[in-house]
């Protein structure tokens, strides 16, 4: 995801307009986060109606009062206005952690042409590999709101047990659906790995008496500890 803007400048979409025109800059800002491009344009009703839930929704994501990290998520404005008085009027409705290309900028086109958006708005997502996790994740976004996240996380490879939603604290409650088969495959690539240990300890130690069926229990105990335990954040 870097290379594609790595030469670019983004700017961030609060007061002072800060720039990120270097590539240490564009490297720490994009590097292992997912990247949502938000196609739109002021003048669109559609993209007006669907503002205010974006932002909300990124919000709930990034904002230190409703998680206790934030998320690896960026958000990044990419104006099909038509005119830079417009795209500024537009930006006040977004979230003051987005980011956007200046308008100046004929790679907000380009970005455009190379992802194919048909319509808008439209929310591109992209795996930090630049490859597409959602071609259009609008209708995602209004059905399931920040649980998309978990989703995209997901389907990313992108793993961060420090990402913690407030109301999760309660390690009794089902963090999203997936949950339960995340929480199997883990358990299944668990025990295979231990299986092998235990033929290689076997083979090595003449497979003498004692070690098996108390063995067993020891490592279904530590998966148990690995599965509900400890403070692991929701997915541990």
């Amino acid at each position: 995801m870097v290379d594609l803007f790595l030469g670019k400048v983004l700017v961030k979409n609060n007061k002072d307009k800060d720039e990120l025109d270097t590539e240490r800059e564009i490297i720490l800002r994009l590097q292992n986060r997912i990247l949502m491009l938000f196609f739109g344009s002021g003048e669109c009703e559609r993209c007006q109606e669907f503002a205010p839930t974006l932002k909300d929704f990124f919000k709930q994501l990034t904002d230190e009062f409703y998680v206790e990290r934030s998320a690896q998520l960026v958000l990044l404005y990419v104006s099909l206005d038509p005119s830079e008085d417009e795209q500024e009027k537009f930006l006040k409705e977004l979230p003051k952690r987005c980011l956007f290309l200046p308008y100046e900028d004929p790679y907000r086109k380009e970005l455009e042409v190379m992802f194919q958006v048909e319509e808008i708005p439209t929310v591109v997502v992209l795996r930090p590999d630049c490859s597409v996790l959602s071609p259009n994740a609008v209708a995602e976004i209004c059905a399931l709101g920040p649980d998309c996240y978990r989703n995209w996380q997901e389907g990313a490879e992108l793993i961060d047990r420090n990402f913690m939603m407030n109301e999760e604290f309660d390690d009794g409650k089902m963090r999203s659906v997936t949950d339960p088969i995340r929480r199997l495959k883990y358990k299944v690539d668990d025990k295979k790995k231990k299986k092998k240990k235990k033929k290689k300890r076997g083979w090595m130690g003449g497979g003498g008496g004692g070690g098996g069926e108390g063995d067993e229990e020891e490592e279904e105990e530590d998966e148990g500890e690995e599965e509900g335990g400890g403070n692991g954040g929701p997915w541990g």
